[in-house]
């Protein structure tokens, strides 16, 4: 690396680096510092997972007589869902513009504390405007966790492992979700807990497993990325160079030269008005893109699977304490499809894979809301026809955030997540809950039916913007799929052959 200002130890707003960092990177063979880096950051998801599905599940409970708080189901599953979702789109917006601008780590730190201190108070809820506000802080320190860690793992990850990573971490989260259905199984048992304890006793589960993620993630390291851009180019370098002797190490053998450099200009940080100019000024079929998988896969999870448990009780007569079993049930499928699938993303490629899991499960969710109307379908054979539909949608809503972590510079990569996330999501995921919350409650079929056309509709249509806008991004340096705005003349062949000509803006 070499430097054109004052030490690169230093954050500068001026100066200019020539550095091979992202195609050291990129070359990396898979290591045990890789797995470090996919426990350290998603494991997060399965504490996400664990909260949504324990609130769902033990709505009915919360709202029984004797229960601590003054609450109705439909207000669980309806209001505190949308102030649940509300609270993630803005945090991600407020922890994506701080991650940009101050670094990964010290941001996927500052939201896992923020989601620990508000879990523990949802549990000693004792009023339910209580409840509801720290839902919404709760879902502004998920929504933070978004925007920081899908930058770290794209920008930590090779290239050639990049996206089945990616979606097998964002779909970890229904590992969460097994455990959370499993846990209030046991929770809601008043022979083992009182009414008013066992769902107290959930929340605070989450906070001891957060705490344990906390110290693992201490470890984890900054992005090399952003280090070198902002003005930390040494620790770069240092960073990098001490994980490629590790990596020699371990696998025995010396690494292959890097396939190229790229130069920078160094920055501190990037303005809204520049980011907004690049993504929809210089990549606008991508913003659309984006906003379209977005939309499609957050109104479907958030607005179906939040009354998931009110649909069996209200429809199928399932006991509130035996919901569990079937939500773990949905939620096994969900984490094997990005686990059976990711792999294709890879390979296959980007375009047929998101195109085709938005259009099968779409697709098939029109299929289950048929079979619904007629009334052929039990609490098994629902749940059976969800696990189907959700195995191809958990692979293409994985994607969704894959796809907006990859397809746009560095220096906005975490706006541009946090930006889709809170707009798809405020979309599909705060109107979702509350209109499907009025839906099931009134146990009319064609109500609920109707939601699933709606859920089903957008994730087709999104397919089909899929197979035409995505972005053949499979096994090529970040720097490559979107040229960085720091970006000076290439000197060298670029990462991946390319990096620092970057791909056409469309």
């Amino acid at each position: 690396m070499t430097a054109e200002s004052s030490p690169a130890s230093v954050p500068a707003s001026k100066g200019t680096v020539t550095t091979a960092v992202p195609a050291r990177l990129d070359r990396l063979p898979w290591s045990r510092w890789h797995w470090m880096i996919v426990i350290g950051l998603g494991t997060v998801w399965i504490l996400d997972g664990l909260e949504v599905t324990i609130v769902g599940n033990v709505a009915g409970r919360i709202a029984e007589s004797g229960s601590g708080l003054d609450i109705s189901a439909a207000q669980i599953t309806g209001l505190a869902a949308a102030l649940y979702v509300a609270g993630a789109c803005a945090g991600a917006l407020f922890f994506g513009w701080l991650t940009d601008r101050y670094g990964r780590k010290k941001l996927f730190m500052a939201t896992l504390v923020v989601y620990l201190a508000a879990t523990a108070l949802t549990a000693l809820s004792f009023e339910s405007w209580w409840f509801f506000l720290f839902r919404f802080l709760t879902g502004f320190g998920i929504g933070g966790e978004y925007a920081a860690i899908n930058s770290a793992i794209d920008e930590l990850i090779p290239s050639k492992y990049r996206g089945r990573v990616d979606l097998i971490i964002n779909g970890s989260y229904w590992l969460g979700a097994i455990g959370g259905s499993l846990l209030s199984i046991v929770m809601l048992d008043t022979d083992i807990f009182p009414k008013d304890l066992g769902w107290r006793l959930s929340f605070a589960l989450g906070v001891v497993l957060g705490l344990v993620i906390l110290l693992v993630r201490r470890h984890v390291p900054e992005s090399p990325r952003w280090q070198f851009i902002h003005g930390y180019g040494d620790e770069a370098e240092t960073l990098v160079t001490g994980v490629e002797r590790e990596i020699e190490r371990e696998k025995g053998a010396k690494l292959p030269e890097p396939a190229g450099e790229i130069t920078i200009h160094q920055r501190k940080s990037i303005g809204f008005g520049l980011i907004a100019k690049t993504v929809f000024g210089k990549y606008p079929r991508r913003a659309v893109l984006g906003l379209s998988l977005f939309i499609g896969q957050a109104f479907l999870y958030n607005a179906i699977t939040f009354g998931f448990g009110t649909i069996l009780i209200t429809f199928f007569d399932v006991p509130t304490g035996h919901t569990g079993y079937y939500f773990a049930v949905i939620a096994a499928g969900n984490f094997l499809g990005p686990l059976l699938l990711g792999k294709l993303f890879d390979t296959v490629g980007r375009r047929i894979m998101i195109s085709s899991t938005y259009l099968l499960s779409g697709l098939l969710l029109f299929g289950t809301a048929w079979l619904f109307d007629r009334g052929s379908l039990t609490a098994t054979t629902m749940t059976a026809c969800w696990c189907v539909v959700l195995f191809f949608a958990s692979a293409g809503a994985s994607s969704a955030y894959l796809t907006v972590s990859e397809i746009f510079p560095m220096e906005t990569r975490a706006m541009a997540i946090a930006f889709f996330y809170a707009l798809g999501t405020a979309a599909g995921g705060i109107s979702g809950p509350l209109l499907f919350a009025d839906l099931t409650e009134s146990g009319v079929v064609g109500d609920t039916v109707l939601a699933f056309q709606i859920g089903a509709g957008l994730m087709c249509a999104a397919g089909l913007v899929a197979a035409f806008l995505a972005v053949r991004a499979e096994q090529r340096s970040l720097e490559d799929i979107a040229e960085p705005l720091s970006a000076a003349s290439p000197t060298g062949t670029g990462t991946a052959g390319t990096a620092g000509t970057g791909a056409a803006p469309v």
